[in-house]
C-alpha cells in the first residue's frame, strides 16, 4: 500500500498582548514570582513593548505569530455580580474602601498568559478532522476564572469557521474539573500534519486517589483533562495522562510547561517532572510505535528544581526555524543570567539530542508576575487549509507590530502601583484604549463597554 501523503502544517503560536492595566498584585498561590514581587511597581508600556517584541522576534525568525487582544478591565461587570452598585467610577470607589482585594482581582491583566487561554487539539488528531478548542476554566484562582467567557468569544472571532475549527464551552463540574488550559498538555509526533500523541499532565485525581499536597495547590485534576480529551473526539491509544510529581508542585511548579515543553518528537523536562516517569516512558513507546521519541531529561544533580523554576528554563519555546538545522529554544534572559542553568545549555546544544540552538528574549515584567515565553503564547497546530481560515487581523505583520506599538506608545502607563487600582481615570484611559484596538484588529464592538 502507498505511504499516505501526510498533510503540510505548521505550529502557529497565539500570544496574549499585555493589557493596560498590568500590575503586581500577588494573586497567584503557588507562584512564587508573583508571591516575591507583589504590591511592586510594575510598568505596563514597557510590559506590552517586551511582549509585542518578543512576538515579532519569532515573526522575523520564519515563524507563523497571532496575537490575542487583552480583555476588558476592569472587569466592572464581576464587581456588579458582587454587590457593588452606581455608576462605574463608583462600583471602583466603594470596592477601593469595602474590598480591595477583589478589586485587584478584577484588574488583573492575567488573560496575557495565552497558553492558559485554552486546550487545542489539531485536526490530524481528531476524529472529525476538525481543530477543537476548549477554553480553560481556571477554577484554582478568581481573577483567571472570570477569563472563560471573553477567552471563549475571542477563539471564535479568530477561528471563524465551523467547517475546520470546533469550539466547545469551558468545563463546568466545580472544582473538581479546574482546567488550566495548553500549560499542562503537551503534543508529540513526527510532524505537525501528522497524528499525535496527546500528553495530558495533572496534579491532582478529585475522585479516587487523591495526591495530597501541603504547600502549594494542584491545578489541573484528572477528570478535566480527562473530559477535554473526550470532548475532543481524541484516539484513545494516543492519549496519555501523566500525573505531574507532587515535589514539582511543592517547589512552586504550579503548571508542567514550568518544567517541562516538547515540540515535534521532543520531550524536554526536568528529571523530577511526572511522579511516575517509567510509567510514562513506557506508556509513550506504546502509542509512538516505530516513531522515535527523545526524552532530554535534565538532571536534578546539574540543575535543581530551585533553579529550574527560577530561571523558566523550560518555560520557553521549542521550535523548528526554517532553514535552521535542529531545534531552538527561545528562552527568557533569565536563563542566560543563572550560571547553572546557561552553562547547561551550552553543553546541551553540544549534545547528540535535537536541541542544536538558543535564542534569548526580554520578557521580565510578565517574568516578575510568573509568565515566561511559554506562558505567553497558545500553540496551534494548522494545515494548510485551516491556516488561511484564521482571521487574518490576528496575525502579526510587519505593519500590525508597528501599529501595535504606536497603540501602545499612545495609551499605557509607564508606571503601576497597587494604589492606582482606585483611580478612575485608569478605567477610562483602558477603555480608550480598547476601543481603538477594537478598530485596528477590525472587530466591531467587541467589548461588553462597547455594547451600551
Amino acid at each position: 500500500m502507498p505511504h499516505e501523503k501526510v498533510p503540510h502544517a505548521v505550529e502557529m503560536n497565539f500570544d496574549g498582548l499585555i493589557g493596560s492595566t498590568h500590575n503586581y498584585a500577588g494573586l497567584s498561590h503557588g507562584n512564587l514570582a508573583s508571591a516575591d514581587n507583589a504590591k511592586r511597581l510594575s510598568h505596563p508600556r514597557q510590559a506590552a513593548k517586551e511582549g509585542l517584541a518578543k512576538m515579532y522576534r519569532l515573526h522575523q525568525l520564519g515563524l507563523k505569530q497571532g496575537v490575542l487582544i487583552p480583555q476588558e478591565r476592569p472587569d466592572i461587570a464581576t464587581l456588579r455580580q458582587l454587590g457593588f452598585s452606581g455608576t462605574d467610577c463608583a462600583v471602583i470607589a466603594k470596592a477601593h474602601k469595602t474590598a480591595p482585594h477583589l478589586l485587584a482581582m478584577c484588574y488583573s491583566a492575567s488573560s496575557m498568559w495565552a497558553a492558559n487561554a485554552a486546550t487545542v487539539s489539531p485536526s490530524s488528531d481528531t476524529q472529525d478532522g476538525r481543530v477543537h478548542f476548549t477554553p480553560a476554566n481556571l477554577k484554582s484562582m478568581f481573577h483567571r476564572s472570570i477569563e472563560q467567557g471573553s477567552t471563549s468569544k475571542l477563539l471564535k472571532a479568530v477561528f471563524n469557521n465551523d467547517q475546520h475549527f470546533a469550539h466547545h464551552n469551558a468545563l463546568g463540574g466545580g472544582v473538581h474539573f479546574g482546567d488550566e488550559g495548553a500549560a499542562n498538555h503537551n503534543r508529540l509526533c513526527a510532524e505537525y500534519g501528522e497524528q499525535g500523541i496527546e500528553l495530558f499532565v495533572y496534579g491532582k485525581q478529585d475522585f479516587g486517589d487523591a495526591l495530597a499536597t501541603t504547600r502549594f495547590p494542584a491545578r489541573q485534576s484528572l477528570e478535566a483533562s480527562m473530559a477535554i480529551a473526550r470532548k475532543h473526539g481524541l484516539h484513545a491509544d494516543k492519549v496519555i495522562m501523566a500525573r505531574q510529581s507532587s515535589e514539582v508542585i511543592e517547589a512552586g511548579g504550579f503548571h508542567n510547561d514550568v518544567v517541562s515543553v516538547s515540540n515535534k518528537n521532543v520531550l524536554f523536562m526536568h528529571e523530577l517532572a511526572f511522579s511516575n516517569k517509567a510509567e510514562l516512558f513506557k506508556q509513550v513507546a506504546t502509542a509512538s510505535g516505530d516513531q522515535p521519541i527523545h526524552f532530554v531529561e535534565v538532571p536534578n544533580q546539574a540543575i535543581s528544581l530551585h533553579d529550574a523554576i527560577k530561571s523558566y528554563l523550560f518555560n520557553s519555546q521549542l521550535v523548528n526555524l526554517p532553514s535552521t538545522e535542529g531545534m531552538t529554544l527561545i528562552l527568557p534572559m533569565e536563563s542566560k543570567e543563572n550560571p547553572s542553568v546557561y552553562n547547561y545549555l551550552l553543553e546541551l546544544i553540544q549534545q547528540d539530542t535535537p536541541i542544536k540552538n538558543l535564542e534569548f528574549v526580554d520578557v521580565r515584567q510578565s517574568m516578575r508576575n510568573g509568565g515566561g515565553p511559554a506562558c505567553l503564547r497558545l500553540r496551534v497546530v494548522l494545515n494548510e487549509q485551516e491556516l488561511v481560515q484564521v482571521n487574518p487581523s490576528f496575525v502579526l505583520t510587519d505593519k500590525l507590530f508597528t501599529t501595535l506599538n504606536q497603540w501602545v506608545d499612545k495609551h499605557y502607563r509607564n508606571d503601576l502601583s497597587a494604589s492606582d487600582l482606585a483611580d478612575p481615570d485608569l478605567l477610562v484611559e483602558g477603555r480608550a484604549a480598547l476601543d481603538e484596538l477594537t478598530q485596528i484588529m477590525q472587530l466591531g464592538s467587541f467589548y461588553n463597554f462597547q455594547q451600551v
